[in-house]
């Protein structure tokens, strides 16, 4: 394995040398799934409508954060232009890889949490290379959301992978919030996608509702939580769409799409404007949509508001 990654990368940075003159940006995402696709695809569309001849090396880290490093690490010795990091494993191995590079992440929850600062004086601009776009939703109105979707509720499950430290900066959020509401939670942590079935399952009769964070392992195994709960009638609230199309009933979210094109729109700042990316500020998303699984609220039996919509 570690063979083949040195002939991928090796091929990469000729790829990036044959493309001398052009500017070249490198893009590391952490593993394939719908949210992190579509700020990809946001992010190269509104690049390339502001210069036409970029040159993407895009890389899949299939969710392994020593691949990250691998990948980040081939791009700084290729001397790209900028590099953008998707996901927070992948906006850790670039930092740890470059402090020259301009940087730009999409797809954190936060910051302070993903780079190691300090949350009470952080103020949005690193101060570093680093800048970007945060996919955090309202975690207050994702807390209202169960309650409107499951007044009875009361007791509900916080499902994330324990690797993911943005996840647990979510699920200790909303904890507090859901508690506040006279309603008790309860930890299913799993360590990767080998034991969320077994996790998950252990939440079934446990919990009235289930409550996954913007958690990307999560993400790319929904497939396999709904096997667990569909049949257990358990029903899921999620912090992003992806989620809620795989195994979910309801989310507030965002674009990730949109997220994708700021980031795109702030490289293209700073690759034709020579904007300072040590001082631009992190961008959130502009707007927060209520968006429902209408096959699994069917199949659990739940009444969706009106005010909600589809998921695409």
């Amino acid at each position: 394995m570690k063979k083949l990654l040195a002939i991928a990368v090796a091929l990469m940075m000729l790829s990036v040398a044959a493309c001398a003159g052009a500017t070249t940006v490198g893009i590391c995402q952490l593993v394939q799934h719908p949210a992190l696709d579509l700020a990809t695809q946001g992010f190269k569309d509104a690049l390339s409508a502001k210069i036409p001849d970029v040159v993407f090396d895009e890389q899949n880290a299939s969710g392994d954060s020593a691949t990250c490093a691998t990948i980040v690490n081939g791009f700084v010795s290729a001397g790209v232009d900028l590099i953008m990091a998707n996901a927070t494993p992948a906006l850790q191995a670039a930092v740890a890889a470059t402090g020259d590079i301009p940087i730009l992440a999409t797809s954190i929850t936060d910051y302070a949490t993903a780079l190691d600062m300090d949350a009470a004086t952080f103020t949005g601009v690193t101060g570093i290379n680093v800048s970007g776009t945060t996919d955090l939703a309202p975690l207050d109105g994702q807390a209202d959301m169960i309650v409107e979707l499951f007044p009875e509720t009361k007791k509900v499950g916080l499902l994330y992978c324990s690797a993911e430290p943005n996840s647990l900066y979510q699920v200790n959020t909303i904890r507090g919030l859901l508690e506040a509401k006279g309603i008790e939670t309860k930890d299913f942590a799993f360590a990767d996608s080998n034991d969320v079935a077994s996790v998950t399952q252990s939440a079934v009769g446990d919990v009235d509702v289930l409550y996954i964070p913007t958690d990307n392992t999560a993400a790319s195994v929904t497939e396999t939580i709904a096997g667990v709960v569909l049949p257990g009638k358990l029903p899921v609230v999620a912090g992003e769409e992806g989620i809620v199309q795989g195994c979910g009933i309801g989310t507030l979210t965002i674009s990730y799409y949109d997220i994708g094109t700021a980031t795109g729109e702030m490289a293209a700042e700073i690759l034709l404007n020579g904007a300072d990316v040590s001082t631009m500020p992190i961008q959130a998303a502009p707007q927060f949509t209520k968006k429902y699984n209408a096959a699994n609220a069917a199949e659990l039996g739940i009444t969706i508001p009106d005010d909600y919509v589809p998921c695409d």
